[in-house]
């Protein structure tokens, strides 16, 4: 027995989910990769963050399909339809000349020979990789991307005995969820509205922010003396400005943590956010280990119904053992990050779901 629903899909901000050419494309795996990861966080809350990895991965394979349980290979039983596949309908980003083509913020790093900074390109910022810079303005890497605003029609099908954690994990994907390059950074962003309005009890995904520490996968939301570590700026009206916005506030959480030379033997506190750093090499580390960033970005539609606000999520996680965590560094760093963000100056508001 199959339960269904409908959703229309919209997003807020261009995203970058690339096909085989790296063109943005609508496409169902995207979707359901992100649906993945959200189940994966709906059944940790389901058992209290007391979580079997090897029983979970098995649960998922089964659901989800799997080359590798032994003697039960099998296809999704997730089924998942978009009513277009074609490309994105942006095919050039605004210039220089356009209206919000250009908007810049300071980076105190930026420049050369030390000096106080410089301007550097909001968007460019934060999507560089499918943009990049050429010719004096900044372009798309491949030949489209999905322009916010577009829509599509998402059909999904599911087994009636998982069909419960499956509703949940998109309830999430509408609050938090991102896909495409550069999707932490807030790129691809959408909303997703079910046709028929079917009630879902969201499940409580916060989880005591030092406590996610003690797991090495992202699981839960952060949370600090019973308030959750989501942030929520004001309203803009249009996606470029937010994405100024929260290209300032990256700058300044990441800027905060100076560097004491080039590559160092051991690691500095900004390391502990995100690595590989450009010119700032850990040696221990080498050229190759990734450290994803767990603070996230996503875009949505204003409580108001007028303009968009963009929302800063933590969701905590001990790096790999390769990394060898210090945990009272990580600890620091990560204190000192929600400081930050929690600064009048900054103009967010802790908000509750």
């Amino acid at each position: 027995m199959m339960q269904q629903r409908e959703y229309t899909v919209r997003f807020t901000t261009p995203a970058f989910p690339g096909n085989a050419e790296q063109s943005g494309q609508w496409r169902t795996p995207p979707f359901k990769a992100l649906l993945r990861q959200w189940w994966r966080i709906a059944r940790a809350a389901s058992k209290q963050f007391n979580v079997n990895v090897t029983e979970m991965r098995q649960a998922e394979g089964l659901l989800f399909g799997n080359a590798w349980l032994e003697n039960d290979f099998r296809k999704s039983r997730v089924l998942l339809r978009l009513d277009r596949w074609d490309e994105g309908r942006l095919r050039q980003w605004p210039d220089a000349k356009s209206p919000g083509g250009n908007l810049t913020v300071h980076h105190p790093e930026a420049g050369r020979h030390g000096n106080n900074g410089g301007p550097v390109n909001a968007s460019l910022y934060l999507g560089y990789g499918p943009l990049h810079y050429q010719g004096g303005n900044t372009r798309l890497k491949a030949n489209a991307a999905i322009q916010a605003g577009e829509t599509a029609q998402l059909s999904i099908a599911v087994p009636e005995n998982d069909a419960a954690l499956i509703w949940q994990a998109l309830w999430l994907m509408d609050r938090y969820g991102s896909l495409g390059g550069r999707s932490r950074n807030g790129w691809g962003s959408f909303a997703l509205t079910e046709a028929n309005g079917q009630t879902i009890t969201p499940p409580d995904i916060l989880r005591p922010w030092e406590q996610a520490l003690t797991l090495d996968w992202p699981h839960a939301i952060g949370r600090d003396q019973n308030r959750p570590l989501i942030w929520q700026t004001g309203p803009h009206a249009d996606w470029q400005t937010l994405m100024q916005t929260l290209a300032r506030i990256k700058i300044g959480l990441r800027t905060q943590f100076r560097f004491h030379g080039g590559n160092v033997a051991n690691p500095e506190n900004r390391h502990w956010l995100s690595y590989p750093v450009t010119n700032h090499r850990v040696n221990a580390w080498g050229n190759n280990a990734r450290l994803p960033n767990s603070l996230r970005f996503k875009v949505r539609p204003a409580p108001t119904g007028q303009g968009l606000v963009g929302v800063i999520f933590h969701v905590p996680c001990q790096p790999p053992a390769r990394f060898n965590p210090d945990q009272q560094a990580i600890k620091r760093v990560w204190n000192t990050v929600h400081a930050f963000l929690d600064q009048p100056a900054q103009n967010l508001t802790r908000i509750k779901e």
